[in-house]
């Protein structure tokens, strides 16, 4: 089972991106999706964004409220993550993290698959 986050890039600052989260190995329908971010000086990727299997959990962290938006896709069996208005301060390798309860969680502990990252970086 491989997590995989890709769509990060360079971007200047306002404007977006969108991140996807696939799952080889098993289907991502089953799992809940926590999205995280470790930024430029901190030990640890802190949770910005979840949803729950059936995509009616979300959860946001203040400082992505109204900009970043969750959602998921049966169809093509991945999750993404919308960011919109980006700032400097959003510079981070972003992860998705997966596990097999239907609930949105911040707690990296959580979380059984991590997927190995996307680098976002805003800059003008």
């Amino acid at each position: 089972v491989q997590l995989q986050a890709s769509g990060g890039g360079l971007v200047q600052p306002g404007g977006s991106l969108r991140l996807s989260c696939t799952l080889s190995g098993a289907s991502l329908e089953d799992h809940a999706i926590g999205w995280f971010r470790l930024t430029p000086g901190k030990s640890r990727a802190a949770a910005i964004s979840c949803i729950s299997i059936r995509g009616r959990g979300q959860y946001y962290e203040d400082s992505v409220k109204g900009r970043f938006s969750v959602s998921r896709s049966a169809a093509n069996d991945a999750a993404y993550l919308e960011m919109n208005s980006l700032k400097p301060e959003d510079t981070a390798v972003y992860y998705c993290a997966a596990h097999r309860h239907d609930y949105c969680s911040e707690y990296d502990s959580e979380y059984d698959h991590w997927g190995q990252g996307t680098l976002v970086t805003v800059s003008s």
